[in-house]
This record gives structure tokens, C-alpha cells and sequence, in this order.
């Protein structure tokens, strides 16, 4: 595509939607053609950008939007609804880190990728892909090892563990021909006895300003190894996904990932 991406995105006025704004508005690659904001918000009707002499509006609808190549989506279960509506309507992509789905939205999102292009990441840094893909290797690699996953997040992050850290359990448990419901503990306490073979554990640090770090240990006799990523600025979530979006933009319909996005590098 030699023009520029028209990009929408919902939940625009959210952490991860700010973020964005201020991202794409430098990003030559991209036009921003429309941001949505939840009905009620008070961003609803004011400029994206005051500065800007062609003032685009936050809206609260897809009604009358543009022309759109790809749509990021980071609003929450009523947001993305009205996103997939639009984008199954139109035929566009659609890039979403929306949390707290029930059974109902996750059958709308499989079935909206048979017929559009959907990726969805609980995770959107570049970082963390590339981790998860060398933990696939390394556990396939040392199967025999023990593994734990040890994840820190600031003091206000409620769950626990993380879903990153649950991401690569997932990952690593399946590179082992497992699901992370056979092998998970998620708790050592007491006396617990001596660990049983083939387990992934999770350890959990909370506190101070910790955007994230995420190790996997991977402990044989003898040596270690340890896969760590270390977020440092909350940027990072938004650029993967325009890295995303970029991407996607034009793809045949399915469910992809953002190890997709990783794969076309490599």
C-alpha cells in the first residue's frame, strides 16, 4: 500500500487510546481518519487535536465515518461490539487488546474472523512476542527442565498472575504437548513437598511503579537459562499495536496474532 494507512480508533480516550493519538499523529504511515469515544464521554464532539486547522472530532458511533483500512480497538465489551459490527459491514481489520470478555463476545470475535481480518493480543509489546517465541524453543528444547515464570507489575495491578505471564505459560505448556491446566501452580506455601516433574510455576512481585518484567527459568542440573523482558515506558503497548495495524491492513480474513507480525520479520 503506498498511501497511508486510515486508521480508526476506538476507545480513544483511555490510557491506551491517548497513547495512540499521540503515536500516529507522527507516524507518517498512518491517517487517522476517526476516534471513537464511549456515548457520555467528555471528549464526545471536542477536536482530536486542537492545533490541527482540519479538526477531526472524537465521535461516539461509526455513523458517517470514512473509508477505513484498519480500526485498533482498546475500548472495552460494548466498544468492540459496535467495532465488529462496522468492520464485518465494510471489510475492515481490526486490531484489538479489549479485556473482560464474556463466552458471547468471544464467539462474536471467532466468528467475525471468518470474515474479516481480526488480531487480538493480550499483549501488544514486540518485546514480550519475541520472548514468548524463544520460550517455545527453549521448552521443546529442555524438556525435562523445571520451569517457573516470575512476573512484577506495580503496586496497583489487581490480578495476579499477570495475563502475560499467563500467555507464556500457555505457550510454553503447549511447546511441551500440555495445556497450562495440567501443568500450573500458581502457589507454594507451607510445606508443599518436593516439586512435582513437568510443573510451570509462577511467582508474583507487586509494588512501586513497575510497568512489567516478565522471566522465564528454565533450571536443570547444573545451569540455567532465563528469558526476561523488562518494560520500561507504556508506549511500547501502543507502538506494537500500529506495528500491528500496519500489518494487518489488506490481510485475508482469520484469527491472527501478534507472533504473526514477529513471524514476517524474521
Amino acid at each position: 500500500m503506498t498511501r497511508a494507512f486510515r486508521l480508526a480508533i476506538s476507545g480513544a480516550s483511555g490510557r491506551m487510546g491517548a497513547a495512540l493519538l499521540s503515536l500516529v499523529r507522527d507516524d507518517a504511515r498512518f491517517e487517522l481518519v476517526h476516534a471513537t469515544v464511549s456515548p457520555g464521554s467528555a471528549h464526545a464532539g471536542k477536536p482530536v487535536y486542537r492545533d490541527e486547522v482540519q479538526t477531526l472530532r472524537f465521535a461516539t458511533d461509526w455513523a458517517g465515518a470514512p473509508t477505513i483500512d484498519a480500526i485498533i480497538d482498546f475500548s472495552g465489551p460494548a466498544g468492540l461490539a459496535a467495532v465488529l459490527d462496522h468492520a464485518q459491514a465494510h471489510g475492515i481489520a481490526v486490531v484489538t487488546g479489549t479485556t473482560g470478555l464474556d463466552a458471547t463476545m468471544e464467539q462474536r470475535l471467532k466468528d467475525a474472523a471468518q470474515r474479516i481480518a481480526v488480531l487480538r493480543a493480550a499483549n501488544f509489546s514486540l518485546g514480550v512476542a519475541v520472548l514468548s517465541r524463544l520460550l517455545k524453543e527453549a521448552a521443546a528444547a529442555l524438556d525435562t527442565w523445571d520451569l517457573d515464570i516470575v512476573e512484577a507489575h506495580h503496586s496497583r495491578k489487581e490480578d495476579a498472575p499477570s495475563g502475560t505471564a499467563l500467555a507464556l505459560g500457555e505457550a510454553a505448556a503447549a511447546a511441551r504437548g500440555a495445556t497450562l491446566e495440567e501443568l500450573a501452580v500458581y502457589a507454594r506455601e507451607g510445606r508443599p513437598g518436593a516439586r512435582k516433574a513437568g510443573t510451570i510455576g509462577f511467582a508474583v512481585v507487586r509494588g512501586g511503579d513497575i510497568v512489567g518484567e516478565h522471566t522465564a527459568m528454565l533450571m536443570g542440573q547444573g545451569e540455567r537459562v532465563e528469558l526476561t523482558h523488562r518494560a520500561t515506558d507504556r508506549s511500547i503497548f501502543a507502538r506494537g499495536a500500529l506495528e500491528s495495524a500496519a500489518w494487518i491492513a489488506g490481510r485475508a480474513s482469520g484469527a491472527w496474532t501478534i507472533d504473526d507480525v514477529i513471524a514476517a520479520k524474521v
